[in-house]
């Protein structure tokens, strides 16, 4: 079971609220790609990114609002865009994205030249694992982009308060 926020602890609304699973709207696309029509697809990307830059904009400017000396805040202001822009572009968008794409289509061949289910059946059995997919790739995914990011670029930043991407 999850934590939830302290009640004096304000809320995330791109964390802690329903907005935090349009960012899994490509993985949706990913899995109904066999489904559906390729601009379909396409939409649930631009919903998905559109979610990544909000997010991002969102902990810039709560950033900003930091009371601290002014020489510092367009640098913690960067830091906090940047980090939480290529975090949630990995973690949110483009891994999980391939990742189920990857699963779709090895199982519609799978299925293809090992069963003999007609092609509606296959498409639809494909789509039930790409969805059943999402909560398992996601804690995985997550951490490995924290690794990724704590292993490169958060070492370029200047010595100010790692941001919170996850």
């Amino acid at each position: 079971m999850s934590e939830l926020p302290p009640r004096c602890a304000e809320r995330d609304l791109y964390r802690d609220t329903w907005v935090r699973y349009l960012g899994y709207a490509n993985e949706v696309g990913e899995a109904f790609r066999s489904m559906v029509p390729a601009a379909v697809v396409w939409l649930s990307y631009g919903v998905s990114s559109s979610y990544v830059l909000a997010d991002a904009i969102d902990k810039g400017k709560k950033a900003g609002d930091v009371p601290s000396p002014e020489a510092g805040r367009s640098t913690r202001v960067a830091v906090a865009v940047v980090d939480t822009f290529v975090w949630q572009a990995l973690a949110s968008v483009a891994i999980p994205g391939f990742t189920i794409n990857r699963v779709c289509a090895a199982s519609l061949y799978v299925l293809g030249t090992a069963t003999r289910w007609p092609l509606a059946v296959r498409k639809w059995t494909t789509t039930a694992l790409g969805l059943l997919a999402i909560p398992i790739i996601i804690h995985p995914i997550d951490r490995s982009v924290d690794f990724l990011l704590d292993s490169s670029l958060r070492k370029l930043y200047p010595s100010v308060e790692k941001p919170s991407s996850s």
